[in-house]
């Protein structure tokens, strides 16, 4: 099942074009995230869908009565201010605490309920950040560059749970990376964005695509061993195929 489709998409900012006809679709319960180098129009794609920003044509079609959660880069918050975790993540909307307990799981930070925001790690604080996103059971999941600021071993931790959360949930990921150690062995499918769609597959056939290289160098290969390394070993016990549990409209 289709849980967004975008079609033609063109975003500018005055003069200069941030995205030129981009065409993608994600699908029920698959993981995709998109690769690129800075500037090529990643989280103005993301923005798009989520209605953050006009396009200049094309068009954002989701499925009637879609939950989307979004992980932003940053959040910024004032450091002296006195604020739990569960009281961070009843604003705005009010989530009861049952909720709250329930995303802190997935999340896979489950007793961080009572600890003060000001006193979590880079790596805690992006686990909240993901529970926040969490608490509505979203049908599709956004992070935009959701592991910055975090060294390599917390990012694959991170990766790690959102493809925990994929399995608890049934819900689809689509992210933007610009980790290509981790992005083989966390995607279902890659797509290589620079203004406009380069190339897109399996992370197998991306990572091999000239467009890809061109932009990322031959030096990919650890990439793409990780990636078979982790697929492998991986589908011994997890079907990655696109016949995951569907979400009910």
């Amino acid at each position: 099942m289709t849980l967004v489709k975008v079609k033609d998409l063109s975003v500018n900012y005055g003069a200069r074009s941030a995205l030129t006809s981009v065409s993608l679709s994600v699908e029920s319960a698959e993981i995709v995230t998109i690769v690129g180098p800075n500037g090529s129009g990643k989280t103005s794609l993301l923005r798009a869908i989520i209605g953050a920003i006009k396009s200049e044509q094309g068009s954002v079609t989701k499925r009637n009565g879609i939950q989307i959660g979004y992980v932003p880069q940053q959040l910024h918050i004032d450091a002296t201010l006195p604020i739990t975790v569960q009281r961070f993540l009843k604003l705005p909307h009010g989530a009861t605490s049952s909720e709250i307990t329930q995303a802190l799981h997935h999340a896979g930070v489950p007793d961080l309920s009572t600890s003060q925001l000001s006193h979590l790690s880079g790596g805690q604080f992006q686990r909240v950040l993901l529970a926040r996103a969490l608490i509505k059971k979203p049908d599709l999941l956004l992070l935009d560059e959701a592991t910055q600021g975090l060294d390599q071993r917390g990012s694959a931790a991170f990766y790690q749970q959102i493809e925990r959360v994929r399995q608890d949930t049934g819900c689809a990921v689509l992210m933007i990376s610009h980790e290509l150690h981790v992005v083989m062995s966390a995607s279902d499918r890659v797509i290589c964005l620079n203004g406009h769609v380069c190339c897109e597959g399996t992370p197998a056939v991306v990572a091999s695509a000239p467009e890809y290289r061109e932009l990322f160098g031959t030096g990919t290969g650890g990439a793409l061993a990780l990636y078979r390394h982790e697929h492998d070993h991986g589908h011994d016990h997890v079907d990655h195929s696109h016949d995951h549990v569907e979400v009910n409209e």
